[in-house]
């Protein structure tokens, strides 16, 4: 009988390998490896400690189209660099490596043998004996051709995108701007200030204001501001404006003329997209006599006017249950009037400026109708321009923090010549 211990000769041999085989297993692996090494898909060489290529692998040869022999121990990887590598090798890569015997993925480019470059990315270790002395330099080179291709694409891409959006900022300011009167109107005996601060360049606001004359010496003033941004905000904006001018002309009565605008913007825009705006119109009226101006404003659900007398004190002017125009078929207008003498300065604004973030006030914070009546009151007594210079500075104080679009409209009567000397 055969021992049941005696075949030693298959013990220890792999699933399916037949006698002899060992060595040609063995034989194979070798072959693997080297073939490995030689034709991996990225490049490998080793190199002495002054730079000198001892080993180089076939995949980074064939990429710089060099012999093997022209290399090996003939050349240093320095010079396989362009003039650009070869000052970033010397200067950044090489102490480096000395410093943490470890460099990853460098961008660099290797100069090819007809003169092309080869965008790569490099990795290098320091092998160390068993002493921990530096004995050689073993290197990775990945092909970014790619890579590169890719990243040039995209900054072509991001270039035509800032083109692209820089059009639309001009685009956009042109629009907002024939939205605006190019100059307001010269009010004998009133002196005249506005302001128009764009939150973002990027879309076009929905804030509005004019100053024009109307018939038996009087002048019309509005200042409003359409729900939203954009091209829709632009067209209603623009129907507004040229809506409020043309009631104006046919009864200026500010109620008529809010309630003139409200059965338009109720009309055309009542369907699954409802748009709707606040306003102010004013009716300026001179007053010889008083060497002033008697204002009737009507508002629809617009923050109410501030008023800064000649005295210094300052306050809002109540426009109570006035409702937003376009929403309902008959809105309710709330009308007030008020006699500006001189020294008087009357302040028109949208809700950009009072919904503002302010740093000062803590984080998501608005700065608000209070703190706006404390910043008037200072001001005062004041003239239109002053206080219009006033609020752009403060706007500007805001930056970011001013995410509406704000327009400011400011009337004033000058004081007589003899009290401004004073």
């Amino acid at each position: 009988m055969c021992p049941a211990d005696g075949g030693d000769s298959g013990g220890d041999r792999a699933p399916g390998k037949r006698p002899g085989d060992d060595a040609a297993f063995a034989a194979l692996l070798e072959d693997s490896a080297e073939d490995l090494y030689e034709h991996a898909p990225c490049g490998y060489l080793s190199t002495l400690l002054d730079g000198t290529i001892a080993k180089i692998n076939t995949t980074l040869l064939d990429w710089l189209g060099h012999a093997r022999g022209d290399v090996v121990g003939r050349r240093t990887f320095s010079d396989l660099l362009t003039a650009g590598g070869r000052l970033y090798h010397e200067t950044h890569f090489a102490p480096l490596l000395r410093m943490q015997g470890e460099v990853s993925g460098i961008a660099l480019e290797l100069k090819a043998a007809d003169g092309s470059r080869l965008p790569v990315l490099v990795t290098s270790t320091v092998k160390t004996g068993g002493d921990g002395q530096p004995l050689l330099i073993r290197t990775t080179v990945f092909d970014a051709r790619d890579r590169r291709a890719y990243e040039t694409e995209l900054l072509r891409a991001r270039r035509e995108a800032e083109r692209e959006r820089e059009e639309l900022k001009r685009l956009n300011a042109t629009l907002q701007q024939t939205l605006l009167p190019p100059a307001l109107v010269s009010v004998p005996g009133l002196n005249v200030a506005a302001h128009y601060h764009i939150a973002s360049a990027d879309k076009v606001g929905g804030d509005f204001y004019d100053l024009f004359p109307l018939t038996d010496g009087t002048w019309g003033l509005f200042l409003g501001d359409v729900c939203g941004k954009g091209a829709t905000a632009a067209a209603i904006t623009s129907l507004a404006r040229y809506t409020l001018r043309a009631a104006a002309v046919y009864d200026p009565d500010p109620a008529a003329v809010l309630s003139n605008l409200n059965t338009v913007l109720n009309h055309e825009y009542n369907g699954t997209d409802p748009r709707f705006c606040t306003v102010v119109f004013g009716l300026l009226t001179p007053d010889a006599d008083r060497d002033g101006f008697r204002v009737t404003l009507a508002s629809g659900g617009h923050p109410p006017a501030l008023l800064i007398r000649a005295d210094g004190s300052a306050d809002f002017l109540p426009t109570p249950g006035g409702q937003l125009i376009g929403v309902l078929p008959d809105a309710h207008i709330a009308t007030t009037t008020v006699r500006l003498d001189p020294g008087d300065t009357l302040l028109l604004h949208t809700d950009g400026l009072t919904e503002a973030h302010t740093a000062q006030l803590g984080d998501g914070d608005r700065y608000g109708d209070e703190a706006l009546l404390d910043f008037v009151r200072a001001l005062g007594p004041t003239t239109a321009a002053h206080t219009v210079a006033a609020v752009r500075d403060l706007l500007d104080t805001f930056g970011t923090g001013v995410d509406d679009d704000t327009a400011v409209l400011a009337i004033s009567v000058p004081r007589p010549p003899s009290e401004e000397q004073q």
